[in-house]
């Protein structure tokens, strides 16, 4: 799957709909240019905001260092910033 991301100057940007306490962890789906994620961890103390890193990490193949929430620290609505070389951007993809 297809990650939809903007260029930042770091890197690149995705945003990001997260719905805390599900029953599956999982990028579930993409609407326009957000990514929807489950997660199983409740929305308090960061415990969602980790959850989403390690899964984002996992999923594309990508150090958790690399990521940093910008935007929704504390929303269901996130902008994600992932710190990679330009000519990497292209490759941001999902494990099939």
């Amino acid at each position: 799957m297809d990650i939809p991301f903007s260029r930042s100057k770091n890197g690149v940007t995705i945003n990001i709909r997260v719905q805390p306490r599900s029953s599956k962890k999982a990028i579930e789906k993409i609407e326009g240019d957000v990514v929807r994620v489950k997660l199983t961890a409740p929305p308090a103390d960061g415990e969602a905001n980790a959850q989403l890193i390690a899964l984002l990490s996992k999923e594309l193949s990508i150090r958790k260092s690399a990521f940093s929430i910008i935007k929704g620290q504390a929303s269901r609505n996130k902008v994600v910033e992932v710190q990679i070389e330009p000519g990497e951007a292209d490759s941001i993809k999902t494990r099939d």
